[in-house]
Parts: structure tokens; sequence; C-alpha cells
């Protein structure tokens, strides 16, 4: 019963967590949408009126424009329900409104927001503002020609105000989409969360030794999460066929891989449980709280690439024929200048000396991919390990044996070394020297076992001694192209 609490409290989590990212974006979109709506119609309605004012200046001449008998029967002839019309010189004087004869009366209008507008941009409006002379609120809408500014004005009426509002029907879209988004997202999360459960029960199930069969199998997803579950499975099995491995395969995938993924996975929980509970908590902890979270999810994410690692070195063991006809002549010299590209900056990091002694224009035949981690995971290895080395050394000697023809590799430093009783080991999948210190520098316990069985499927060996300096040595051969 707890496990299946658990699993809920997953899902519930997770679903509150994205549904409420979704809910945020989309009451954003509506805000967003309503204002933009709002200023569009707006626009159209300072549009009409600019129109009227430019067809009153065309059909008048702005010589004319003053002129109080023209400006009043052209006002009569066009007039439209409400129009108020205005001409005002530069200085904010009125000089003609079509609603009021007694210009004296009306004040000076220099300092109207739609005046200073038109002074300075040609044209400008104010949305709602009271006249103090009519004690009713206007639209107004001013234009510039030449000396003289001509404002028209419809006062805002309840027809004018609701025309002026937005249209609801996308909020009520926006409402919708987001409910059938939330129906999706809870088919999602239910589905991530039952497919969870079911790879939990083959663990538990590998865990207290019962028989397993390939039902589970049958029921995990065709996707990203299916591709985890599947290599996570088919690890298992692949151990599990050897009678001698029983012992080995339990402790591997039930307290190694469960466990490797369920501690980042509970933290990541954790934190997120801890943030959701708290909606007031300070910034700075919510920040190191996400940290935390970005930083166990990238331990899981390499994890889970190793995995699938070793699964592909596994498959081109079982198919080796069919995998060594793809592949092709690598430049290995290139390829170890690549990673030192790549890691450059962790290198400087630790004061890390690389040293080459590796013939130009070498090349094995081989995927190139792979030859690229085996650098990449033994250098990885000295920067994660080497604690207080000084010296980086790659060295390749081309050598024969019984007429065979291959490459000698020696990747060295002068760390602290590992105490003989743990060399044979080395390679072993997820064994660790020190496991609490490998834990918290991010290892996976899996990239030693990545450089032995990626230099066996190029037909290579792989052994580790302790330099007689101090520090680590790793060697191993690659066949001559």
């Amino acid at each position: 019963m707890k496990s299946k609490s658990k699993r809920k409290s997953f899902q519930r989590n997770l679903l509150l967590s994205l549904g409420g990212v979704f809910l945020l974006f989309a009451i954003c979109f509506s805000v967003y949408q309503y204002q933009r709506e709002k200023e569009y119609k707006i626009d159209i309605l300072h549009s009409r009126l600019q129109m009227y004012n430019y067809e009153m200046a065309q059909t008048l001449g702005e010589d004319s424009l003053t002129s109080s008998k023209m400006f009043h029967d052209y006002v009569a002839r066009h007039q439209m329900e409400g129009l108020r019309v205005s001409v005002i010189d530069l200085k904010g004087r009125v000089i003609l409104d079509s609603y009021d004869t007694n210009i004296d009366s009306l004040g000076n209008h220099l300092q109207r927001t739609e005046i200073q507008q038109a002074l300075h941009g040609g044209n400008g409006y104010d949305i709602k503002r009271m006249s103090q002379s009519t004690h009713e609120t206007y639209f107004y809408s001013a234009t510039r020609f030449g000396d003289v500014i001509v404002r028209a004005a419809v006062p805002y009426s309840t027809e004018l105000t609701r025309s002026l509002q937005a249209d609801n029907t996308y909020i009520y879209f926006a409402g919708v989409l987001t409910l059938l988004l939330g129906i999706v997202l809870y088919y999602i999360t239910h589905r991530i969360s039952r497919h969870i459960g079911y790879l939990r029960e083959f663990a538990m199930k590998a865990e207290k030794g019962e028989e397993l069969d390939h039902e589970l199998e049958r029921r995990l997803p065709d996707d990203e999460l299916g591709d985890i579950s599947h290599t996570i499975i088919m690890l298992y099995w692949k151990l599990r066929h050897s009678e001698e491995d029983k012992v080995r395969i339990k402790r591997q995938l039930t307290q190694n891989a469960a466990h490797e993924l369920k501690t980042p996975a509970a933290s990541i929980h954790g934190y997120l449980e801890s943030i959701l509970d708290n909606p007031d908590m300070p910034e700075d902890k919510k920040k190191h709280f996400l940290e935390r979270c970005y930083a166990q999810s990238e331990r899981m994410s390499k994890l889970l690439l190793d995995m699938s690692a070793l699964t592909k070195l596994d498959d081109m063991d079982d198919n080796r024929s069919q995998a060594r006809q793809e592949y092709r002549p690598v430049d290995v010299l290139q390829v170890i200048k690549s990673v030192l590209d790549d890691t450059n900056l962790q290198l400087q990091e630790k004061g890390l000396m690389p040293s080459l002694q590796v013939p130009p224009h070498i090349e094995v035949l081989g995927d190139t991919s792979l030859i690229y981690s085996i650098f990449r995971n033994l250098i990885d290895n000295v920067i994660a390990y080497a604690n207080g080395a000084s010296h980086l050394g790659i060295v390749c000697q081309e050598k024969e044996t019984e007429g065979r023809h291959y490459y000698e590799f020696q990747v060295s430093d002068n760390g602290p070394g590992v105490e003989p009783q743990h060399l044979e080991h080395l390679f072993e999948r997820f064994y660790r020297v020190d496991k609490g210190r490998s834990r918290k520098l991010g290892g996976t316990g899996l990239g030693l076992a990545i450089v032995k069985n990626a230099v066996a499927a190029h037909g290579g060996q792989t052994t580790a001694y302790s330099s007689p300096g101090g520090g680590l040595t790793i060697k191993f051969t690659l066949a001559r192209f």
C-alpha cells in the first residue's frame, strides 16, 4: 500500500507541476490577448475619426478650416451620432466647435493629451476624458493640418463602451483548451506512473528472487521511458542467463540500478514537494532546491546514458561480425585531441597538464563514437579521481605479437592511485573504490566498464596497474588498420 501511495504522490505532483505551468501560460495568454484586442479596437475607432478629420481637411482645404460657415456646413452634411468636431490653433485656443458657439468659454486645450500628441507626432487620441463644457465623457482623436488641429470626438455611450471591449470568445476557447490539455496531461502522467509501477514491480520481484516472465516487457510503452525500462530489463536478462552470475544480477540490478535511480528520483520528488507545499518559500532557497533537482536529474541522465552505451556494446558483442562490417578507419590522434578540447576547462580547473606521445595519422578500424568514449571516460576518470595529480599522460606504441600488428595505448596520471585489491575489479559494472566519494563527484560506476567493453568490441584488451611513480595507468590495445 505504501508503494501505491508513493506512485499516486508522484503522479499528483507531476500533474500539479505541469498543470500549473499550462494554467499560468493560459492566464498570461488570455490577459495579453484581451489587452491586445482592446488596443486593436481602439486603433480602429481612432482610424475612423482620423479619416473624418482628413476628409474634412481635403474637402474644405487647409486654408478654409477656420471658416465658420464652411466648417458648420460640412459638419451638418457629414454628421455622425453624437459627433463633436473642433478646430484648435497651435497655442491651444479653440477656433471653431460644432457643439458650442461660445468659443471663449471653452478654455485653452494646449495641455490636452490628444493635442500634445498631434503637435509632436501629427495625430493623437485620448481614450476617455470628461468634457468641461458638456460634462460628457468622450473619445478624442486629433490631427494636425499646418497651423491648426482638427479634433473629432464621440461620446462614450453604452454601445461604444461595449464595442471597445475585447471579445471574450477566445477566453472560453482558452478555457476549453486548458481543460482538454488537463485531460491529456492526466492521461500522460497516469501512463508514466503506471509504467513506473511496472518497472518497480519487476525490480521488487527480482529483489525477492521470484519467477519472472516477459509479460512485463510487453506492457511497457514504445517510447523513451519504455526504452529505459527495456534497457534495465535487458541488462537483467543478459546477466541472468549465466548461472554463476545470479547473485551479482540481484545486487547489480535490484540494489545498484534500482538504488541509483531511486535516490536522485526521491531527492527530486522531495525538493519539488517542498516547493509546492511552501508557496512563500524564499527565492534563494527555492533556487537552491531547483539547482539540486537539476544536479540530480543530470546524474540520472548520465546513469541512463551509460547504461544505454553498455547495452549497445553488449548488442555489438552478440553480433560482433555484423558490427565490424560497419567499422571505418579512425584517426585516433584527432579523436584524442577532440576529447582534450571538450575537457579543456575541467583539466585547467584541476591543474592537469596533458602530455601526448601519439604519432600522427595512426588509424584503427572501428567506431569513432566508441573510440571517443574510451578516451573520454578515461580522461573523465583522471579528472574526477586523480586528486592532487598534475600530469595526464597519453602514450601510444606500435607493437606486433605473432604477426598481429596493433597499437598499445597507456593513459596515466600521478595522482594517489588505487590500492592493489581494487585493480582487478575496476572494470566491473557499478564498481566503486570509494562509493561515497564517487557519488558525490557524479560518478555512475559504469565509466571504466564502458572502456573495457568498447575496447573488447574492437578486439582489444584492457588492464590497469599502479604506476611506479604513483598514480594509475590504464593500458589497452587496438588493432592497427
